[in-house]
């Protein structure tokens, strides 16, 4: 949550940065900043709003060969222009853009800066008064730099200027994602890569509680205590191309028509010579090795743990418990002797993952990551990766990385019964291939689909979602894309949970949507249709082919049983799409979210 782009060089970095925020945008988008450094002179440009509207106010004149922006998603003090990025030190000498949260920055403030008068209300303008305070006292912007740092406790992503030293950028990292890109005769600083592809494609990773001066021609990193890390560079495996909209009003409906493609890509990358699957003797190992497994995630990607769950029970017959991260992490429950924990996070970054990795890392147990990001947090400090090869997924709402993620948890699953010696006659990949094709023919039907939500979406203040046996884990994924993008309060139940209470909530008109794709629950959820429908509920009803019943509203393709919840969440991603676009809501950029959860 919240983007920085920092450049030192040659050219105008006033382009460099307004671009790179652009790319930063699902980040944060409530308010943004730039810094330009000129000569020792510093102009600084804040707005309540978006990229665009920074633009406009930038002036076009000024040129700097250095500078910072930030593009923000609030989390102390009200999005506005005073709270928004950069700040800048009571002298005027120091401006800083930082993401992440700083959990002791009230008592930072009293004991340290008592005396200082503040302009906002956020916890990073207290980082950049403590690093002036800092630097004045030991006479020096690094040690004062580096004590600053010392002193803060939470999560930090910054990047700093001192006018009286325009020839480097102060950069340092815990917790939140930072980056540095590597050129010829320039550098920059970027939250993400996708933000300075246009630069460069050589990276560098910054670790937990490092230091990094940024200079033109080239980077230093240093630890707190001073000492030198040597660090090679990478490159970044990401096409610019599929940074961009293209033809697409929307990433989302973009992301949405990306997913057979998506899935025939994790096909051609865990398939061997063989036509078998190719993964990691290592990973199989641990597998093997485990008497139970703990997936930990947040948001869609819990969603997809509980699918995830389903596979890798009924295939490898290994027990598996699904958690949220953010209460996983505050409240463990007892262990099992051999745990192997499966962080899943399109990101890479989400902090209350990290947390909980964190602790159990501390107690001994191996962890293995499923995300989009290979580099990422999460990849770097666990055990074992798996990657999606997803591609970036730009919008807010999640809908190729959690499609992705059943299908490298149903290839994981298989992997892990063959490897216990269970003769399986499903063949993932193979099913993999006809779900891509079911993908195709559902996304070419996009007319229907904007026909079914105007029906039922358009004007409603509510809507219900009932599933029974893993539809009910799909279900759970269609109503938060319909809450988090058209602000539709949506819920998604266990079809014989609605008689314990929340049939009291059907009105006349009220919209239920119900799933039914498997076969021992069929008559059973339609059961729950008839209930109601008899309260006066507008009932939806999706389907599977030879399931269906002529009054059915939508009917999916057949795929494997075991997989039907990748074909029939398209439906349900473009029911939110088209929700939120006839309700005139911004569908990639809903409000009060961001793309990466990287603060707690």
């Amino acid at each position: 949550m919240c983007g920085i782009v920092g450049y030192i060089g040659a050219n105008d970095a006033k382009d460099i940065l307004l671009t790179g925020l652009e790319k930063l945008e699902y980040r944060g988008y409530d308010s943004a900043g730039i810094a330009l450094l000129d000569k020792g002179d510093v102009d600084v440009t804040k707005v309540k709003g978006r990229i665009a509207t920074l633009k406009e106010k930038v002036d076009a004149d000024k040129t700097a060969t250095v500078g910072i922006g930030h593009t923000r998603w609030a989390t102390h003090g009200e999005p506005s222009e005073d709270n928004a990025h950069p700040h800048q030190s009571s002298s005027g000498r120091f401006t800083l853009v930082h993401n992440g949260v700083i959990e002791n920055y009230a008592e930072v403030r009293g004991q340290f800066l008592s005396d200082v008068t503040f302009q906002s209300e956020t916890d990073t303008e207290i980082v950049v008064q403590l690093i002036e305070r800092f630097a004045e006292w030991e006479e020096d912007v690094l040690t004062g730099f580096r004590q600053a740092l010392s002193v803060l406790k939470g999560s930090y992503a910054i990047a700093l200027v001192d006018n009286q030293n325009p020839d480097q950028l102060y950069v340092a990292k815990n917790k939140s994602p930072l980056l540095i890109g590597l050129g010829e005769g320039f550098n920059v600083v970027a939250s993400d890569a996708m933000a300075t592809l246009r630069e460069t494609d050589r990276y560098v990773e910054i670790e937990d509680k490092e230091i990094v001066l940024v200079r033109r021609d080239n980077v230093e990193i240093q630890k707190l205590d001073g000492s030198v890390v040597k660090r090679d560079a990478y490159t970044a495996e990401i096409d610019a191309a599929d940074t961009e909209k293209g033809t697409y009003p929307h990433f989302m409906l973009k992301e949405i028509d990306e997913q057979p493609f998506v899935i025939r890509k994790i096909i051609q990358e865990y398939q061997d010579k063989e036509d078998d699957i190719k993964l990691d003797s290592d990973i199989r190992k641990a597998m093997k090795k485990a008497d139970r497994l703990y997936i930990i995630a947040a948001g869609t990607s819990y969603h997809a743990g509980l699918v995830g769950k389903q596979f890798l029970e009924k295939l490898a017959n290994i027990p598996v418990e699904v958690h949220i991260a953010s209460e996983f992490s505050y409240n463990i429950p007892l262990l099992s002797e051999k745990p192997l924990f499966v962080f899943i996070s399109q990101s890479g970054e989400t902090a209350d993952s990290r947390s909980v990795l964190v602790q159990i890392k501390e107690l001994g147990h191996p962890a293995l990551t499923i995300t989009n990001v290979p580099g990422s947090t999460l990849s770097r400090e666990a055990d074992y990766t798996l990657s999606l090869y997803a591609g970036p997924e730009i919008a807010v709402a999640s809908t190729k990385a959690y499609t992705a993620q059943i299908a490298v948890l149903a290839i994981l699953a298989v992997d892990s019964a063959r490897a216990k010696g269970m003769n399986l006659s499903f063949n993932p990949l193979q099913e993999l291939g006809i779900v891509a094709s079911a993908m195709e023919t559902l996304t070419d039907q996009k007319e229907e689909f904007e026909r079914i939500a105007k029906a039922f979406f358009a004007t409603t203040r509510n809507a219900f979602f009932i599933g029974r046996g893993v539809d009910y884990y799909v279900v759970l994924e269609a109503a938060l894309k319909l809450k988090e993008i058209s602000y539709i309060q949506a819920e998604g139940f266990a079809g014989g949970e609605l008689k314990h209470g929340t049939i009291a909530l059907i009105e006349e008109g009220t919209p239920v949507i119900a799933l039914a794709t498997q076969a021992n629950v069929n008559l059973s959820i339609r059961g729950n249709v008839q209930e109601v429908a008899a309260r006066g509920a507008n009932t939806c009803m999706v389907s599977m082919k030879g399931l269906e019943k002529d009054s059915d509203t939508f009917v999916v393709p057949t795929v494997h049983e075991l997989l039907t919840p990748l074909a029939s969440v398209i439906p349900m991603q473009l029911f939110a799409y088209y929700a939120a676009l006839h309700r005139d809501c911004d569908v990639d950029k809903p409000r009060n979210l961001a793309k990466s959860v990287t603060v707690e």
